[in-house]
C-alpha cells in the first residue's frame, strides 16, 4: 500500500510518498510559491534530484504536478496515480471534530468553523481537499494535529470562561504539533525501553511547542485554542494578555482582524528582533556580533521555554527524559545549552561535547543526572501515513 502524505502552507505543498508494507519513504517533494507565475517544483526520488519552475495557481494543481513527478517515465517511482491508495493530510484544526477522519462535507464544515482560529492553515487545506475530491477517486484522509492531545485532563485544557460558553463554542486548549509529539512518544519509549516514562517533548522550530507525555499520552501542552498561542514563534506573538488588544488597536489604528494578522505575521522572534529575522540561525549570528535586539529575542524565547517546561514538570510530577526535536531542537546547540543551563539541581545535566556534535539521534546528558536528555529527529509524515492506513482499513 502506497500513501501520499500532504503538508500544506498558504503558498506551499510538501509531500512524502511511503510504501507502507515496509514504511519505506519512496519520494519527497513539493511546490513552493503557489499562486506565483514562477512556482518552484522539486522532487527527490532515490538518488535523483529534480527541480523546475512553472506557474502553479492553486493547491489542487500542485498535487497534480507532484503526481506527475512521481509517475515520470524516467525518474518516477510509480506507474500511475492508481498505485496511491490514499492521500493523508496533516490537517491542523477541526475544532469539535478531531482524530483521523475520511474527508467529507462534515469534516470540511468542522474545519470551516475554525478558519478564523487557524487562518494560515485551514483555508489552503480545505481548498486542496475540495479540488482533489473533484479531480480524483483517491481516498482522502485528514489526520488532525489536535488528536494526540485529546487525552489531556479537563483541568489542563479549560479556559476560565463561563460554563455556557464552553457548551456553546469549541473554545479550549486544543494543542498542536500532535503528529510530532506522537512520534516522539513512541520513539523515546523504544530508546528508554519502557512505556511508562514521564517525558517532555520539545518541538522547536519555526513553530514551537512543548508537550508533557506520560505513559505515551499527552497530559499537557503549551499551545492553546490556536496555533498562534504558547511559545513565541518565528513571526507569531505566542501567549498575549487579551487586554493588550484594545491598547494595540488604538496605537496602530488597526481593526481587530488586521491586528490579529499583524500579531501572527510580524511579531514573535521577528518582532522582538526589530524586524531582523525570525530565524534562530540569523539571530544567533547577530547576537554574537553585538545586536541587542537579536539577543533579546533569543533570551525571551529561551525564558518562555524554561517557564513552560516548569509547568510540564509539575504536570508530570517529575521527568525521566527531555527530548529536543524540530529544526531548532535538533540543530540549535546554543538554544539547548541555554534551556538546560543551571538546572543541575533538577537532575538536568547537559554534556557539552554530546550537545555539540554526534549522530542526528543521540543522548546528550552526562549520565550523572536523573533526567535523560535526547535529540530525536521527528517524522510527522510517517505518523500521518500510519493513521491514514488505519482510517481506510477501518
Amino acid at each position: 500500500m502506497k500513501v501520499l502524505v500532504a503538508n500544506l502552507g498558504s503558498t506551499s505543498f510538501k509531500y512524502r510518498l511511503f510504501d507502507m508494507s515496509t514504511e519505506r519513504q519512496l519520494a519527497r517533494g513539493g511546490v513552493e510559491r503557489i499562486g506565483s507565475p514562477e512556482s518552484r517544483c522539486f522532487v527527490e526520488i532515490g538518488d535523483y534530484r529534480g527541480e523546475m519552475t512553472r506557474a502553479i495557481p492553486v493547491h489542487g494543481i500542485a498535487v497534480e504536478a507532484c503526481i506527475s513527478q512521481l509517475t515520470d517515465p524516467t525518474h518516477g517511482c510509480i506507474k500511475d496515480a492508481s498505485e496511491i491508495s490514499a492521500i493523508g493530510f496533516k490537517a491542523v484544526h477541526g475544532g469539535r471534530l478531531s482524530g483521523v477522519q475520511r474527508i467529507d462535507e462534515h469534516v470540511l464544515a468542522a474545519m470551516d468553523e475554525m478558519n478564523s482560529v487557524a487562518p494560515a492553515h485551514n483555508p489552503p487545506y480545505m481548498a486542496a481537499m475540495k479540488q482533489l475530491a473533484g479531480m480524483s477517486q483517491i481516498p482522502l484522509v485528514a489526520a488532525f494535529e489536535t488528536d494526540f492531545h485529546q487525552s489531556i485532563p479537563d483541568a489542563w485544557k479549560h479556559y476560565a470562561l463561563p460554563a455556557s460558553i464552553h457548551k456553546a463554542l469549541p473554545i479550549r486548549k486544543w494543542g498542536f504539533h500532535g503528529a510530532s509529539h506522537r512520534f516522539i512518544a513512541g520513539r523515546i519509549a523504544e530508546l528508554l525501553g519502557r512505556t511508562d516514562a514521564r517525558v517532555i517533548s520539545c518541538h522547536l522550530g519555526g513553530s514551537s511547542s512543548l508537550c508533557a507525555i506520560r505513559n505515551g499520552k499527552s497530559v499537557a501542552t503549551t499551545m492553546g485554542m490556536s496555533p498562534q498561542t504558547g511559545l513565541p514563534q518565528n513571526n507569531r506573538v505566542g501567549d498575549l494578555d487579551p487586554y493588550c488588544l484594545p491598547m494595540l488597536m488604538q496605537h496602530t489604528g488597526m481593526d481587530l482582524e488586521n491586528l490579529l494578522h499583524y500579531l501572527s505575521t510580524q511579531a514573535g522572534l521577528l518582532g522582538l528582533s526589530n524586524g531582523l529575522s525570525g530565524d534562530i540561525r540569523d539571530l544567533v549570528q547577530a547576537a554574537d556580533s553585538g545586536n541587542a535586539d537579536a539577543k533579546l529575542a533569543l533570551d525571551v524565547y529561551v525564558a518562555e521555554i524554561r517557564r513552560q517546561m516548569g509547568g510540564m514538570l509539575v504536570a508530570l510530577g517529575g521527568v525521566d527524559a527531555i527530548v529536543f526535536t524540530g529544526g531548532i531542537g535538533e540543530n540549535g546547540v546554543r538554544i539547548r545549552q541555554s534551556i538546560c543551563e543551571g538546572l543541575e539541581d533538577l537532575g538536568i545535566k547537559l554534556a557539552g561535547p554530546q550537545n555539540e556534535a554526534g549522530n542526528s539521534e543521540r543522548r546528550i546528558d552526562d549520565a550523572s543526572g536523573k533526567v535523560q536528555l535526547w535529540i530525536v529527529p521527528t517524522n510527522e509524515e510517517l505518523v500521518v501515513a500510519r493513521q491514514t492506513v488505519a482510517a481506510i482499513q477501518r
